[in-house]
Formats: structure tokens, sequence, C-alpha cells
């Protein structure tokens, strides 16, 4: 008896890990991930479950005809979109063939070309006083300044109840 008794104390049967056992850590693990599972109203906005109340079996087919209603709708108003050439003569889009990076750039170098070919044709314009001799032009006897005065009182009186 002495030789059991030594035997017992000899022995120690403690689990090496500290670790539980395989079943209660996975149970564990899964409590974990359900904490943290996103609530049905995230996943219906994330689109990954289907925002209806229609039963399971009838989900799919009901997804399917709104599909083909939107794809409808996208087709008629594809065939009354009107053509590229309308859109032109109408100023919504350029006339232009340049790729619409440089679209900007090319509207404000016509602009430029613009505003150069008008100072040109402004810089060789005959003055006043050279139309008046060739009989173009008639001389004006009242200045600038009183013709706009004598507009600004005919105005006034008009808005008076004069003239």
């Amino acid at each position: 008896m002495a030789e059991e008794d030594t035997r017992s104390a000899v022995i120690d049967e403690t689990p090496i890990s500290p670790v539980r056992p395989a079943g209660h850590a996975r149970q564990n693990s899964l409590e974990k991930h359900l904490q943290f599972r996103p609530d049905p109203k995230e996943l219906k906005d994330r689109h990954i479950l289907l925002d209806t109340n229609a039963a399971p079996a009838l989900q799919s087919a009901a997804y399917e005809l709104e599909r083909h209603l939107a794809t409808d709708s996208l087709k008629k108003g594809l065939e009354k979109r009107p053509q590229r050439g309308d859109l032109v003569e109408r100023n919504i889009l350029p006339d232009s063939s340049a790729a619409p990076a440089i679209q900007g750039q090319q509207r404000e170098l016509e602009k430029s070309m613009r505003v150069d070919s008008l100072n040109e044709k402004f810089g060789n314009r005959p003055k006043p006083e050279d139309l008046i001799r060739e009989g173009l032009l008639k001389e004006d006897p009242t200045s600038p300044d009183e013709t706009y005065e004598e507009k600004m009182e005919d105005e006034y009186a008009k808005r008076e109840g004069g003239a």
C-alpha cells in the first residue's frame, strides 16, 4: 500500500498548456463574432440583405422584376435621347472633336483668338474725321455729353408725366 501512495503522489495530471479545451475556445470565438455582427439594417444598406417583406422564395423573382423595370426604363430614356447634332445646334454640346479634357483649353484659345482679331480690326478702322471727310459720316453738331444730358432730361420728363 505504501507503494501505491507514492505513485499517486508522484504523477501530476494537470494540463501542460493554460488553454481551455478546444470546444470551449471555439464557442468563445463564435460568441465574440456574434457580438460584432452587423445588424440587419446595415446589411440592407450595404445591399447584402434584400429590403423586402416578400417571402424568401419570391425575393429573387421580385429582385429580377425590379431589374427588368429599371432596364426597360433606361432603354426608353436612351431612345428618347436627342442626337449629338441636335445638341450641338442648341449649343448644349461643343462642336469639337477634341478630347473632353482639353475642350476647356480649346475654348480659351478660340476666345483669345477672337479678342486678338477684334483688336486688330479696331486698330485698323478709320478715324471719324476721315469718314466725315469722305462723306460717309455726318458731323454731329452736338457733343456726346450734350446728347446724353438731353436724353436724360427727356427721360425725367417722361417719368414725371411731362413730355
